[in-house]
């Protein structure tokens, strides 16, 4: 029998929703049937599909789910006439621009068991989901350090946040997703050096549940873009390059010695490099393959908006720690499941 077709909707027509308007018309088993945006499209990026002014007339269309790719601002107020009206939603990361804000999403979806996402894409990422997938199967052993490098130009579709909340999301989500721990500590320093209000660097040191220890360096303020994720272990090093999505491991060699004093030290040294082949699908894509699934009730492999509460208190924690310089502690009692 052949899954009913689902009626979506997008809110929002700018850089990212233009890419969602992309995938959401080629996807198999979805109708893009209306796009919100009150500027209009002036660039042609609807696919299509009718433009409307406002978040009523979308509903009124009568849809099953919507994305919603608004600023990061009005989050709030969109994912709640969605969920008031039953509306699915897969809302761009970061969930809200405040914790309090995003509880009260967590809150309006759950209560009335609506299916609800954060489109944190970088789960979507062939090198991280293999990554993830060796992390659980044990063969890195037990995992020690996960080191991230999020950096590049300042990207001017960006007014209403810092790199923290923009980019550094990325990555907080990424490490609690791969390791399948949680933050319970953060200390960070933030720069701003551009001239706007928010800050425009931080580098952060955190710890996860288990003891493995994270460190985070972000900023838009480098001309060398680069996504970088490493995590190190007992049996070596896994480094993933989300931007041409490679994955590589650098193992520990196992080199015998007739020297006691060597014997004894408990270090390591350098082993074989391994390059994995990855089949290499768009991450957006995938995200938007997961999500249908899950509103047809067919897979929960998605972004719950309660992990996506949980990295907001992270960065909201990071942003804490750099303006009162500690250390910054993190309730685990409320950490996703």
């Amino acid at each position: 029998m052949t899954a009913a077709v689902l009626r979506a909707g997008l809110v929002g027509l700018g850089s990212m929703g233009r890419h969602h308007a992309r995938v959401l018309a080629g996807l198999d088993g979805v109708d893009l049937v209306g796009v919100v945006d009150p500027m209009g499209d002036k660039n042609g990026w609807a696919q299509g599909a009718p433009v409307l002014s406002t978040v009523e007339e979308l509903i009124a269309l009568g849809v099953d789910y919507a994305v919603v790719a608004c600023p990061t601002a009005l989050h709030e107020e969109v994912g709640l006439q969605l969920a008031d009206a039953g509306v699915c939603a897969l809302i761009e990361k970061p969930l809200a621009d405040t914790v309090e804000g995003a509880r009260r999403l967590v809150e309006a979806f759950e209560s009335r068991g609506l299916v609800a996402g954060v489109g944190h894409i970088e789960r979507c990422n062939p090198a991280l989901r293999s990554l993830r997938s060796r992390l659980e199967a044990g063969e890195l052993g037990d995992v020690f350090q996960v080191v991230t490098r999020r950096q590049g130009p300042f990207p001017h579709r960006i007014a209403d946040v810092g790199v923290v909340k923009d980019l550094a999301t990325h990555d907080i989500d990424l490490t609690g997703w791969v390791t399948g721990q949680t933050y319970t500590s953060i200390a960070a320093h933030t720069v701003s050096k551009s001239g706007r209000p928010h800050e425009d660097m931080v580098s952060a040191v955190g710890q996860l549940s288990d003891g493995t220890m994270v460190n985070h360096l972000v900023n838009w303020l480098s001309p060398l873009k680069e996504r970088f994720t490493s995590v190190t272990g007992e049996r070596g090093c896994y480094i993933a390059d989300t931007l041409t999505a490679d994955l590589t491991f650098h193992s520990n060699a196992a080199v015998a010695t007739e020297w006691e004093a060597l014997r004894a030290f408990r270090g390591v040294s350098e082993g074989d490099m391994i390059r994995y082949a990855i089949p290499k699908r768009e991450p957006l894509l995938v995200e938007h393959e997961l999500f249908r699934d899950a509103v047809r009730g067919e897979s929960a492999d998605i972004c719950t908006l309660r992990q996506g509460l949980r990295t907001v208190e992270v960065a909201a924690a990071v942003l804490e720690s750099a303006v009162s310089r500690t250390t910054v502690r993190l309730d685990t009692d409320s950490a996703a499941a």
